[in-house]
């Protein structure tokens, strides 16, 4: 069981009901407080910045009920993405344990070149935002860092964008991308790792 508490954060269109059973296979093994936080608007269409901000923003909070000094965060897709810039460029690596990454387009994927939107922009192979997060050569310090993707994933394109360097990456064969939040597999593996 872990002593600290975990933010989970969601995808592109979606809330944090799509982390509900992430959150109560973490809450029956032990695990609190839990809290899933919601991407407002959650379209795609704030940048990655404006995202990372509302984690951080969750986080503080999550430190400030729980007088926890370090909180673990497991995030999906695109909120894998915003919890990293996060990490990254925000101050995170100094408030976070462990960072879960599931599916996160972190060099980019081609399926972002189908929509529109600032944050949607940040997700293409090669953006500014991308080459500034890679530029990095010891990205987390002292977090803790997980990928789990899926080869099969095909809006995760190429699927192995979801693989982080200096990180634990882990493959699932789960065909399709929402489903990796379900996934039985993914979810011992969260439990595992933030055990």
């Amino acid at each position: 069981m872990s002593p600290h508490p975990i933010l989970l954060v969601h995808g592109i269109d979606d809330n944090h009901t799509r982390l509900g059973r992430m959150s109560a296979a973490l809450q029956a093994h032990g695990f609190a407080p839990v809290f899933a936080m919601d991407i407002v608007p959650p379209d795609g269409s704030i940048s990655i910045e404006c995202m990372g901000e509302q984690v951080r923003d969750a986080v503080l909070k999550l430190q400030q009920v729980t007088l926890s000094t370090k909180v673990d965060i497991v995030a999906y897709s695109m909120g894998a993405l915003a919890a990293r810039y996060f990490l990254q460029r925000q101050g995170g690596r100094a408030l976070v344990r462990r960072f879960i990454s599931i599916a996160g387009p972190h060099h980019g994927t081609l399926t972002a070149c189908l929509r529109r939107g600032k944050g949607v922009s940040q997700m293409r192979p090669g953006s500014a935002l991308i080459r500034d997060l890679n530029i990095d050569q010891t990205p987390w310090e002292d977090v803790e860092v997980s990928c789990f993707w899926s080869p099969l994933d095909l809006t995760i394109v190429p699927a192995k964008s979801a693989c982080l360097l200096a990180a634990r990456n882990r493959s699932f064969l789960v065909p399709i991308h929402p489903l990796m939040v379900y996934d039985q597999g993914v979810i011992a593996a969260v439990l595992q790792t933030l055990a």
